[in-house]
């Protein structure tokens, strides 16, 4: 039985799908009022990444607790994206990003200073698999709207490579060269 399910390919489909972290951020009790009383379901804000560059969030609803967590899972699995990490470890340059009232701000950091972040922004780092990060909510403090506005920024990060090829240049003429820096500066004093 199991042969004849690897055949049709549902079997192949897990094997295939690399792990993915998951990290719940929220959760919260809604209540109905109806005649008998009350009915209760369950909002779930969950952040899943593969801690290799992809990262994604996704909400769910339900009458009890693991199935909205289930949902919101499954979800943010579907609307995943990939961002660029230098050295695999940190953002390429500083960025802003706006989702609503919420913006946040996130710059890139030298190694061994950690993720430097607060809540949901501190889940969408660890499931990114960033090492060294600052960052600073300013606005809104809704896990929604934070995790929208990390995410907003991080699609509009870009690497080196990305705007070179875009430019049609070599990576090694986008980046500022490091010995001749200094050599400028005491030139000029």
């Amino acid at each position: 039985m199991a042969e004849r399910e690897n055949r049709r390919g549902r079997g192949r489909r897990e094997e295939e799908t690399p792990e993915f972290a998951d990290r719940l951020v929220a959760i919260n009790r809604v209540s109905k009022t109806v005649k008998g009383g009350k009915r209760f379901g369950f909002a779930a804000l969950v952040v899943v990444g593969d801690q290799k560059g992809r990262v994604g969030f996704g909400k769910g609803k339900a009458k009890e607790v693991p199935e909205a967590i289930r949902k919101a899972t499954e979800q943010a699995k579907r609307q995943m994206v990939r961002v660029p990490l230098k050295e695999g470890r940190t953002l390429h340059h500083d960025i802003d990003g706006r989702h609503g009232a919420g913006k946040v701000v996130m710059r890139t950091a030298p190694e061994g200073t950690g993720i430097i972040a607060g809540g949901p922004m501190r889940a969408v780092f660890e499931m990114l698999g960033v090492k060294d990060v600052v960052s600073k909510s300013i606005g809104s403090q809704n896990p929604y709207n934070m995790i929208r506005a990390t995410l907003n920024g991080l699609t509009k990060e870009q690497s080196p490579r990305s705007v070179a090829q875009r430019r049609g240049k070599k990576v090694a003429d986008i980046l500022p060269k490091r010995d001749e820096a200094p050599v400028a500066e005491t030139a000029e004093a």
